[in-house]
């Protein structure tokens, strides 16, 4: 297994590279790849900097959305033709290292391992009763307009093997903040994916400022309508778009 671990950067500066070390000390045959959207604070020049072969920045040129980062990125490792699973990762410190292994222990055989900090052995520390609300009542209404039976489908910690990857149409899937994290499972459902769930512990950040917005709230809201729509009064075949 050679997996790629994708971190999209805006203003890490404090963050990225104690979460890169541990990453790099845990896992000796994982690459990581940084999808920097011009920091003002210059994450990716403190990323540049770090000279390490296993370490790969991806510039761009204005800050554009998850989803955008996320797409760019997958796109860059396709071309590289040497990455057996993509890992998605934030930058800021909430999701541990220590996680991900019992994650790639679980992906030999499974497309997708989705984190879950609902589940049974699941943990939240130092997240605001407001945030955890927000984040259940999202993955309930999900649940329910998608009929998707997963816990916790707005986590963005996920290990996607590059064969599911390949067969998807990465241009279809247009959502640019955390509803991209919904989107992701929609897609791979569609593709007729093996999809588990792992406990993890996610800790609030402690560095830097969130990127939760209203914004983001509504295009989540506004989408997941739209495709329980969809799911309940058109055909199937509508979803396979997603497909090739």
């Amino acid at each position: 297994m050679n997996p790629l671990v994708m971190i999209p950067t805006y203003n890490e500066a404090q963050s990225i590279v104690p979460l890169i070390g541990e990453l790099l000390e845990r896992f000796p045959n994982l690459e990581i790849l940084v999808i920097d959207d011009s920091s003002p604070d210059g994450t990716g020049k403190i990323v540049e900097d770090l000279g390490s072969p296993r370490v790969h920045l991806l510039k761009r040129g204005q800050k554009s959305g998850l989803g955008a980062a996320y797409r760019a990125g997958i796109t860059w490792a396709q071309n590289q033709h040497q990455f057996s699973h993509y890992v998605t990762m934030d930058g800021d410190g909430s999701h541990r290292p220590a996680d991900l292994a019992p994650m790639l222990a679980r992906a030999a055989n499974i497309d997708v391992i989705m984190s879950s900090r609902w589940m049974p052995g699941g943990e939240i520390r130092n997240w605001p009763k407001y945030r955890q609300f927000i984040s259940q009542v999202g993955t309930s209404y999900a649940r329910l307009a998608l009929k998707l039976p997963f816990s916790d489908l707005t986590g963005g910690f996920r290990v996607y093997s590059a064969h599911l990857i390949n067969r998807l149409q990465m241009s279809e899937i247009t959502s640019e903040g955390y509803c991209f994290q919904i989107e992701m499972i929609l897609a791979a459902n569609a593709a007729g994916a093996t999809i588990s769930e792992v406990p993890v512990t996610f800790i609030e950040r402690e560095l830097g400022r969130s990127k939760m917005s209203r914004r983001i709230v509504l295009e989540a809201l506004t989408k997941v309508t739209l495709w329980g729509w969809q799911n309940r009064f058109q055909s199937n075949a509508d979803k396979l778009h997603y497909v090739k």
